[in-house]
């Protein structure tokens, strides 16, 4: 299995971007998330969605801001960020989990994608 993320970068504080995981090999039930790491900091959960049934769960410091998604046809997680801040700074993470419970810790994953970098500017 591998994960390809992307659509990090630079925005200003108040701005959107949409991250996108492209994932390759296919599972019959899994959970697909985002996490991420500022510097110094540990990798910390973002949101996830059970794949066959799309219900979705947030940390709580991105609920109403970020929105995480799926396209099955393309095999692709979507993470739709609006209403940056500069505390959101930090590298972003894909990974996945096979099951259907949701995890907030990143050890309960199975599989990682590499990260890209968003960068909030105030």
């Amino acid at each position: 299995v591998q994960l390809q993320a992307s659509g990090g970068g630079l925005v200003q504080a108040g701005g959107s971007l949409r991250l996108s995981c492209a994932a390759s090999g296919r599972f019959s039930s899994y959970i697909m998330g985002w996490f991420r790491q500022a510097p110094g900091q540990e990798r910390g959960f973002v949101a996830a969605v059970n794949w066959s049934s799309g219900s979705t769960y947030y940390a709580d410091s991105v609920k109403g801001r970020f929105t995480i998604s799926r396209d099955s046809a393309k095999n692709t997680v979507y993470l739709q960020m609006n209403s940056l801040k500069p505390e959101d700074t930090a590298v972003y993470y894909c990974a996945a989990r096979l099951g259907r419970a949701f995890a907030v810790a990143a050890s309960n994953f199975d599989f990682w994608g590499q990260g890209t970098l968003v960068t909030v500017s105030s």
